[in-house]
């Protein structure tokens, strides 16, 4: 098995518009904002925002990532750079998905570790996550990726990673 995370690119094609189309609209508080878009304005969009360009108040530069294993594109992830008090409590650094044709596959665990090399890469030394306490698959792929447990309040568990 070959994977490899690649940085959004306006170059992107049919491939990953399927894909994101398989995920949905998003769950489990995971929002695909391009299931609904023209597509080359999400990518557009996207490009700006890895670069803090175009920001919204309470936002923060953002990149996205597409895995692909053998080729073919199976999930995503996005990587915030770094937290405002918002994000603390609801979000955290890292959201990611894996296309509900590809899943139970160990794609999740293969998207956030390659996540987490590129906080590293970014200068995070430590990673919060969110999620759904009832999102148990999510839950395993956090700690099988070394996520502590820090609380869960009002069905929200927090999760650090050090890096």
């Amino acid at each position: 098995m070959n994977a490899l995370l690649k940085e959004l690119s306006i170059t992107d094609g049919q491939d990953i518009k399927d894909m994101l189309k398989e995920i949905g609209p998003g769950e489990n508080g995971f929002l695909n904002d391009a299931y609904n878009a023209d597509f080359t304005d999400f990518l557009q969009k996207y490009i700006s925002l890895s670069k803090g360009k175009n920001l919204e108040p309470n936002q923060v530069p953002i990149t996205m990532y597409w895995l692909y294993i053998d080729g073919k594109p199976v999930g995503y992830g996005k990587l915030r750079h770094y937290l405002n008090d918002q994000l603390m409590e609801i979000g955290g650094h890292i959201g990611y998905a894996i296309r509900p044709s590809e899943r139970g596959k160990s794609y999740g665990k293969i998207v956030l570790k390659e996540l987490l090399k590129e906080a590293k890469e970014k200068g995070i030394d430590q990673v919060l996550m969110t999620c759904l306490e009832k999102n148990i698959p999510s839950r395993k792929v956090i700690e099988s990726n070394n996520g502590f447990l820090s609380r869960v309040s009002d069905g929200e568990c927090y999760y650090w990673i050090k890096l």
